[in-house]
């Protein structure tokens, strides 16, 4: 165990001694909690080496999910691993701060033969699609692609069909060497779409029938997405999926915290980014293989959201990228109310869980909760149904791989206490911790908006725009005579 002090800690804190959070990281695992054998308590850990095995955190609402949270994003930080996890209601951002010895939280770790139990901070970077309480978060209209875009925007099947015309189109012109015909932003796909549907009868021999009325639904979805506000999303700079993956000077995880707040007004716009946002890191992650820890562990919150009313494409998608970013060196959590949020073939993916209590007032709620009882390695001393029911809020039962993979038996463990402040931050405070974070906030303070397909086809609409496309379609032409 380590005897170095990390940054933020707190002298005097819990029984009286300097805490450091690597005392809850030993042997390659970190603690969340812990179950009672008899009068023995047994640590309840997770195994680095198997933490991108994924993992699913479920409970009523209530019941202590985002405490857990608190907590898996201070063990895998501690054990240098960077965290991203959504903030849904706030309350995840008391991470930065110090926590404070709380009678009850003295008392939990003494119940789970914590004797170094203290208090400290780690270290936070805030992210904000509406750049209010983090730092911007971008991605251009290209990056997010068709598919994505469709389930963002609804878009029915022939509907879809246009917007992938429209994203081929716009590849085709480049490939042609109009380099500044990129659809960046929404500004950019609109002006794309417009020209689609003003030469909707010179591009259907090549690119099949573009329908008015389709151009139109899909004109008035963007007016429909700029009015949530998802034009502050779209466009550059694009977030570089490696700064999240970062080192305090300490060595521990950076943790970084999605203000989802606003965010959850516009579910749609939420799950979608998130899922964007995993499909970036299987994308531009190289494969590594089984690593003694994750690069990177990603919290999803609400996830649910995901999983509603999706398509079968998109659905697919999300299965791939759960069952293959592993092997990037990713771990991700699903965290929802109960385990029949999550499809079966998502759910046969996640290995480490930790259930928190249902309540069964309605036969559907009975149902969800028969199920979850099933998806744990039974333990001959528990009655897992009955147990889901009776869990108080702080207590789950818990099942963690071990060895090479192996499912642990289900447990009834207390999840031991936050070492950072329980509640949210003060504005001042994480307007304090945004501005100590002076590389993120260079670097996507400012939007830039460059020449893209809005400018490029406003300019072809003018004079000299035009003689300027016919010199390059000649100059293209001329290129292929003479090749």
């Amino acid at each position: 165990m380590s005897d170095q002090s990390g940054e933020g800690h707190s002298e005097g804190a819990g029984h009286g001694q300097l805490p450091d959070p690597r005392d809850y990281v030993s042997d390659g695992m970190i603690l969340i909690g812990a179950s009672h054998a008899g009068r023995e308590i047994v640590p309840e850990t997770i195994e680095l080496a198997l933490a991108n095995r994924h993992g699913l955190v479920t409970g009523a609402t209530g019941t202590g999910k985002t405490v857990t949270l608190q907590v898996l994003a201070e063990g895998f930080s501690a054990a240098g691993v960077p965290v991203f996890a959504a903030d849904i209601k706030g309350d995840l951002s008391g991470i930065a701060a110090t926590g404070s010895p709380k009678p009850h939280l003295v008392q939990r770790a003494e119940e789970i033969g914590l004797s170094r139990y203290g208090n400290t901070s780690f270290p936070v970077a805030f992210w904000d699609i509406f750049g209010e309480l983090g730092h911007p978060v971008r991605a251009t209209i290209q990056g997010m692609g068709p598919l994505l875009l469709s389930r963002l925007m609804e878009l029915t099947e022939p509907q879809e069909g246009v917007l992938n015309i429209a994203f081929r189109w716009a590849e085709d012109q480049r490939e042609d060497g109009d380099k500044n015909m990129e659809i960046v932003d929404l500004k950019d796909l609109r002006a794309v779409i417009d020209e689609m549907g003003q030469r909707a009868s010179e591009l259907r021999s090549k690119y099949g029938n573009v329908a008015p009325q389709t151009v139109g639904v899909i004109q008035r979805r963007l007016l429909v997405l700029e009015e949530q506000g998802a034009d502050k999303f779209f466009g550059e700079p694009a977030l570089d999926i490696q700064d999240f993956i970062k080192l305090s000077p300490d060595g521990r995880g950076m943790v970084n915290i999605l203000s989802a707040e606003k965010l959850m007004n516009t579910p749609r716009l939420y799950s979608t980014f998130l899922l964007w946002m995993l499909s970036e890191l299987f994308a531009k992650l190289p494969e590594v293989g089984d690593l003694d820890k994750p690069k990177l562990v990603f919290l999803f919150d609400e996830a649910h959201l995901l999983f509603n009313e999706a398509p079968k494409a998109v659905l697919d998608q999300i299965e791939r990228v759960t069952r293959l970013i592993r092997s990037k060196g990713v771990g991700v959590y699903y965290v929802t109310q109960s385990p029949a949020d999550v499809p079966d073939r998502v759910s046969a993916q996640l290995g480490n869980r930790i259930q928190h209590a249902l309540r069964a007032f309605t036969p559907r709620e009975q149902k969800a909760i028969r199920a979850a009882a099933t998806t744990f390695r039974a333990n001959p001393s528990l009655d897992t149904e009955r147990v889901i029911q009776e869990l108080k809020v702080g207590e789950a039962l818990v099942s963690f791989l071990h060895n090479k993979g192996e499912p642990s038996m289900v447990q009834r463990a207390l999840i031991r206490p936050p070492m950072s402040r329980v509640g949210p931050l003060k504005p001042d405070e994480r307007k304090g911790v945004m501005e100590k974070d002076s590389q993120n906030r260079k670097k996507y303070k400012d939007l830039v908006d460059r020449v893209s397909a809005f400018e490029r086809l406003n300019e072809k609409s003018t004079a000299v725009g035009q003689v300027k496309d016919k010199l390059r379609s000649f100059g293209n032409l001329f290129r292929l005579n003479r090749s």
